[in-house]
């Protein structure tokens, strides 16, 4: 095989542009993403060679090489690791990871619209292009591989990041990979061994492997979660975290634990400050890296942390798994059950320790992860549901904020502390935003009795709602339920009730005929104080948010029929039920019918069935009306 050409992807031509031409400030990072990466190789390495000891052939020595030359202007990092095979240069350092390139792409975009135009080194690395941060520093970038095994070849891959890479046979004595860095001019702050060894002890000390320069130990090589904690810096753990998640900010909280006596193990979980691009795709790796006995096993061990805890990054290191552990064998682990358990207490402690402490960093948690958190209701978690409730916030309709900034949020604690002692329930109403919910008829008569409703946002919070089903005795109540009881009516009321029964039975009537397809049922609203008309939910009905979010997923369930309930206290509804019983032949009649459900449909969030329709009703409706006001 002789020298070949290859064509960067377009997206790979992209990043490379973003790199060399608009990302200047801390450049240094470029040197912890390649021993990050270095290290990820020896991990491999490592734990493949727990079944295959041939990978080791006569050199089992796993360790990381920096070596400088101030003549030539180049920095090269080796590592001893399971280096790469042809198909695997190809596809690693041209496609960046597939989508990963364009998903960093759209990132940088965003992030130069919300910081005043600067882009973001932040995000480098999160997306599967850490290794193109070499050109921040170098102009032409050398890879010299080979793969671990007795007859795998070596290759050389090289590009100036243009549009184009070299690839081609290259001669290498043993396995792992050598990258050489040919440095731009003004970046010869790189060959001054000082400048490295502080870089290293800063960004690179916890990693476990030997990372030497020309010959000299320059880091601890030792998992810095098995030291005590109070040998552990602030920064120290910062930097672990960093070369876990690629993350260039520090993480929101952290807990550091051990656990011994009938399991022995260590954890070390991190709650990021944001969500990653693809929280919620469920093809995203989850998870956290999982080390038995100081041994790398497998990143993303996924049985490790339940799916609602999936924003936790970490890592677990157990003396109680075998070394040769796979992914079939921890489905069935009762040691790995034992650990996810102490996974998940450890994180509920942690969050019940900064919403207590460090209330505005839960708040900022919350909005990234708090969606995430409440799926553990949804998915119907009994034994943390206790926790999970102590754990949740909502905006509510007695949580206005400043214009301008989010409205605070709500714990069902302070929900329940303060509700009249009368309150039979705890009320919420579900819908897209906050503004959607504010004027929503369904409100009208809690807030006549000074209840508060939650307001629920998220499409998870309707089967959050259920899971949760009740709070300190008190019933979750939607406010949208048909057969919602705010108070018993007197001997009074219910004969007062029973006089307008009868007066607008002949609209009920009408009403039912007209929109016999559409609902389910008329009946006279105890909900309502200013709005005309509204639908009600049924027994087992859906919300329409949700109906939405599996119709747009192509899971609509059948269109259930909800319950029109009508104001008998509205000037319209009287004047409706005037015409019924004096006039039933009125033309008009039906079609204001028609409007009146057509609005009860876009209040309870959902669309009508003919746009064009509707506001051709609108418009003849109001033509009327103005004639009529204008004598004419």
């Amino acid at each position: 095989m002789s020298q070949q050409t290859h064509a960067f992807r377009a997206e790979v031509s992209e990043v490379l542009k973003l790199v060399i031409h608009s990302l200047y400030s801390h450049k240094e990072i470029f040197l912890r993403e390649l021993i990050s990466n270095a290290s990820d190789a020896l991990d491999k390495l490592r734990f493949k060679a727990i079944t295959d000891k041939e990978l080791l052939g006569d050199d089992p020595t796993l360790e990381i090489r920096i070596h400088l030359d101030k003549e030539a202007k180049t920095l090269r990092i080796e590592d001893t690791g399971i280096g790469m095979t042809e198909a695997e240069l190809v596809e690693g350092l041209g496609t960046i990871a597939h989508s990963g390139s364009r998903r960093f792409l759209e990132q940088m975009a965003a992030s130069a619209t919300s910081n005043d135009g600067k882009k973001d080194l932040n995000l480098i690395g999160q997306f599967g292009v850490g290794f193109y941060s070499a050109y921040l520093v170098a102009d032409r970038v050398e890879v010299v591989t080979r793969g671990a095994g007795a007859e795998a070849p070596a290759f050389r891959w090289a590009s100036e990041a243009k549009d184009s890479f070299t690839l081609e046979p290259a001669e290498k004595a043993k396995r792992g990979t050598e990258i050489t860095l040919h440095l731009k001019g003004g970046e010869e702050e790189y060959l001054d061994p000082w400048a490295i060894k502080e870089l290293v002890t800063r960004y690179s000390d916890y990693v476990a492997y030997p990372i030497k320069l020309d010959g000299e130990q320059i880091n601890q090589a030792k998992a810095p979660w098995q030291r005590p904690k109070g040998e552990i810096t602030d920064e120290q753990y910062e930097e672990l975290y960093k070369h876990l998640t690629h993350d260039f900010e520090p993480p929101l909280a952290r807990t550091h634990f051990r656990v011994e006596g009938g399991q022995d193990l260590v954890g070390l979980l991190y709650i990021p400050k944001h969500p990653p691009f693809d929280l919620h795709d469920p093809r995203r790796p989850r998870g956290v890296r999982l080390f038995v006995k100081r041994v790398f096993v497998m990143d993303d061990c996924e049985e490790i942390v339940p799916q609602w805890l999936r924003f936790v990054r970490g890592l677990v290191d157990s003396d109680d798994l075998p070394l040769n552990v796979s992914r079939e064998l921890l489905q069935d682990s009762r040691v790995l059950e034992a650990i996810r358990k102490q996974v998940t207490k450890k994180t509920l402690d942690l969050l019940a320790e900064i919403a207590k402490d460090r209330p505005e960093d839960y708040l900022t948690f919350w909005k990234a992860f708090g969606g995430v958190l409440k799926e553990g209701l949804a998915l119907g978690d009994p034994e943390h549901k206790t926790r999970l409730a102590e754990l949740l916030r909502f905006e509510s309709s007695k949580s206005a904020g400043e214009a301008g900034k989010d409205a605070p949020v709500v714990s069902l604690a302070e929900y329940f502390a303060r509700m009249p002692l009368k309150q039979p329930a705890i009320y919420y109403l579900q819908g897209e935003s906050r503004r959607a919910l504010e004027g929503s008829p369904y409100l009208e008569a809690l807030h006549a009795h000074g209840y508060e409703v939650l307001f629920m946002t998220d499409a998870v919070d309707a089967w959050a709602a259920e899971g949760l089903g009740e709070y300190q005795g008190k019933k979750l109540v939607s406010a949208m339920r048909a057969d919602l009881k705010i108070e018993e009516p007197d001997a009074a009321k219910k004969e007062e009730s029973s006089k307008i029964e009868a007066s607008l039975k002949p609209l009920c009537e009408r009403v039912q005929k007209v929109l016999a397809a559409k609902v389910k049922e008329v009946k006279l609203s105890e909900r309502l104080v200013d709005s005309p008309a509204c639908l009600s939910l049924g027994v087992g009905a859906t919300p329409p948010m949700i109906e939405k979010i599996l119709r747009e997923r192509g899971k609509a369930p059948p269109a259930p029929k909800r319950v029109f309930e009508i104001n008998p206290k509205h000037a319209l509804i009287q004047c409706l039920g005037k015409m019924a019983r004096s006039t039933p032949e009125q033309p008009r009649l039906d079609e204001w019918i028609e409007l009146l459900y057509e609005q009860a449909l876009l209040t309870e969030g959902a669309a009508v069935e003919d746009p064009n329709r509707f506001a051709r009703q609108v418009a003849s409706l109001l033509t009327e009306v103005a004639r009529m006001a204008a004598g004419t």
